[in-house]
C-alpha cells in the first residue's frame, strides 16, 4: 500500500466536492481518481480537483489496482450495493451516511466487510471533529452533572425539488435520512446506550417523502433526547446537553469551523422568570476549540490511521447498526417504507 492512502470517490455531488477538497488538505491521503455514469461529469470533477483519473464508470473505479479505499458519495439507496461491490473488489470503505436503506443491508454490509477482510466505516464527518471530542470529555467529567436531556435540529429550507434525491422515496429521501440521522447519532452518543423507547412524527411533502420529522428517545440511563430535522423550514440548528448542574450550548454540532469552532458551559441557571433584576447571570464559560485542518480531511485522516494504524474507527458496525435500527422504527411509525 502507498504511504498516503489512495482514495477513489464514488460520485460527483455536491457531497463529493466537499471530501475531495477535504482530502485535497488532508494529512496522509490523496484522490486518486473518480467515478461517474457520464464520461464528461467525471472529467468536469477531476480537472476541479486535481484528481489524476477520472472513469465513465463505477465499475471501472472500484476495479482500479491504483486505489486503496472508496469514498461512497451516492444517492442512500445505492450505499449497499456498490459499498459491497468495492468491499468485495478489495477495497476499504468510508460510506456516506445513513450508512444504508435499513439495519438489515447495514449487517450485510458489515458481514461482507468482516469476510472480505476490509474496513468499512459511515462516514458521520461531525464525530471526528476536536470539537465533539471535546464536547465528550466535558460531559463525561461532569461538568454539568449527570446528563438527562439532549435536544437538537437540524434544517434547512430548499426549493431544489425537481432532480433532488432527497425528496425522492425509491432513493432512501426524506428529512429522517438525510439530516435526522445526525441528531440521532448525537443522542446515541452522548447517551452511550441505545434507546429503550423511540417516537417520531413527520408532515410528508407531496413526493412522498418525511420533509419535516420530530422525534424523542428514551435512554436506560434516565437520558431523553427530543429533536426535529426537515427540509422545508428554519431552524437554529444547534444542540443542547442538559444535566443536574449545568448546560452545554453547541452552536455549530454538524458542521464546526476549522478555526472558530466553540461550546458554551453554564452552570446554575435558574428560569428567567425566578430572577431578580439584581442578581448576577450565572457564568458561562465559552471553550473554543482549534481543528487541525479542513472537517473532511480530519474524517479522511481518521480512516487512514485505521488502516495504517489499527486504530478503532471513530463510527463502529455497533453504532451505525444502531443507527440504523433507530431509522427503521421512526419510518415505520411515520408510515415510510423503502
Amino acid at each position: 500500500m502507498a504511504s498516503k492512502l489512495r482514495w477513489g470517490i464514488l460520485g460527483t455531488g455536491n457531497i463529493a466536492s466537499q471530501f475531495a477538497r477535504g482530502v485535497a488538505a488532508s494529512r496522509r491521503g490523496s484522490a486518486a481518481a473518480v467515478g461517474s455514469r457520464q464520461q464528461k461529469s467525471a472529467e468536469e470533477f477531476a480537472k476541479n480537483h486535481a484528481i489524476p483519473r477520472a472513469f465513465a464508470s463505477y465499475e471501472s473505479l472500484i476495479a482500479d489496482p491504483e486505489i486503496d479505499a472508496i469514498y461512497n458519495s451516492l444517492p442512500n439507496a445505492f450505499h449497499a450495493d456498490w459499498t459491497i461491490r468495492a468491499l468485495k473488489a478489495g477495497k476499504d470503505v468510508l460510506c456516506e451516511k445513513p450508512l444504508a436503506m435499513n439495519a438489515a443491508e447495514a449487517e450485510e454490509m458489515f458481514a461482507i466487510a468482516r469476510k472480505s477482510g476490509r474496513i468499512l466505516v459511515e462516514a458521520f464527518m461531525y464525530r471526528s471533529h476536536p470539537q465533539t471530542l471535546a464536547l465528550f470529555e466535558t460531559v463525561r467529567s461532569g461538568a454539568i452533572g449527570p446528563l438527562r436531556l439532549i435536544r437538537s435540529s437540524f434544517c434547512y429550507r430548499t426549493r431544489s425539488i425537481t432532480g433532488n434525491v432527497r425528496f425522492q422515496r425509491e432513493l432512501g429521501g426524506g428529512a429522517l435520512m438525510d439530516i435526522g440521522c445526525y441528531c440521532i447519532n448525537f443522542a446515541r452518543f452522548f447517551a452511550a446506550a441505545e434507546p429503550t423507547a423511540i417516537h417520531a412524527v413527520a408532515n410528508f411533502h407531496s413526493t412522498g417523502v418525511d420533509e419535516l420529522a420530530a422525534g424523542t428517545l428514551v435512554f436506560p440511563n434516565n437520558i431523553v433526547s427530543s429533536f426535529t430535522c426537515g427540509m422545508s423550514l428554519h431552524a437554529d440548528n444547534t444542540a443542547y446537553l442538559c444535566g443536574e448542574d449545568g448546560f452545554i450550548e453547541v452552536p455549530i454540532p454538524w458542521k464546526p469551523s476549522t478555526n472558530d469552532a466553540k461550546f458554551i458551559v453554564t452552570r446554575g441557571n435558574e428560569p428567567k422568570m425566578d430572577k431578580p433584576k439584581s442578581i448576577a447571570p450565572p457564568p458561562r464559560e465559552i471553550r473554543n476549540i482549534e481543528a487541525p485542518g479542513d472537517l473532511y480531511g480530519i474524517e479522511a485522516d481518521d480512516f487512514a490511521a485505521a488502516i495504517f494504524d489499527g486504530k478503532p474507527a471513530r463510527i463502529t458496525r455497533e453504532d451505525s447498526i444502531g443507527n440504523m435500527r433507530v431509522l427503521d422504527e421512526m419510518r415505520r411509525q411515520i408510515g415510510l417504507e423503502f
